[in-house]
């Protein structure tokens, strides 16, 4: 009799593993690179598209390069580094479908690196996509970008090498 219990046990233990929905640390979920549609929003007589590259994530730190273009005001453009802080905590609520307020910072790569505070809301459709909506100020107006996120085990192919997550940055004023 007690072989087919430890067998019951056994076979108890590989189900519940095979089928528990992973949990907030999950290495897997954690490990995924983070994609970000571009997007626009309109300036006076003109129009400011935000092109973020694929975020890689360091000690729940999302980083990675972004550039700002603004038509027709050429002079206005930027790009530097963005990095998002997405805890554990928030990671793990987002996988399980509830929307998470992120916050980080973004330092142009012009000479001075003046930063910037970018506040972010993300929106689960499910658990490898959904909405973002962010914004920060830049000069006195306040910029609302919404866009579509979605995550990817690799690095997909075809980015351009400004668009690397080296260097990433894990720490904030």
């Amino acid at each position: 009799m007690k072989i087919p219990m430890t067998l019951l046990v056994l076979v108890a233990a590989a189900w519940s593993d095979t089928y528990a929905a992973p949990g907030p640390t999950n290495t897997a979920m954690v490990d995924r690179i983070l994609l970000i549609d571009s997007t626009s929003a309109p300036v006076a007589e003109g129009k400011a598209t935000l092109i973020i590259g694929a975020l890689q994530r360091t000690n729940g730190v999302y980083a990675g390069d972004y550039k700002v273009k603004v038509f027709p005001y050429f002079f206005k453009n930027e790009k530097g580094r963005l990095a998002i802080v997405v805890s554990d905590a928030a990671l793990a609520k987002v996988s399980h479908g509830k929307a998470a307020v992120i916050a980080g910072t973004a330092t142009t790569s012009r000479k001075g690196g003046k930063s910037r505070h970018i506040d972010a809301t993300a929106t689960p459709i499910d658990r490898n996509h959904g909405t973002l909506k962010l914004w920060f100020t830049a000069g006195e107006r306040i910029m609302i970008f919404e866009t579509a996120y979605r995550f990817a085990e690799e690095r997909p192919s075809g980015f351009a090498a400004e668009e690397t997550v080296n260097n990433i940055a894990t720490e904030f004023p």
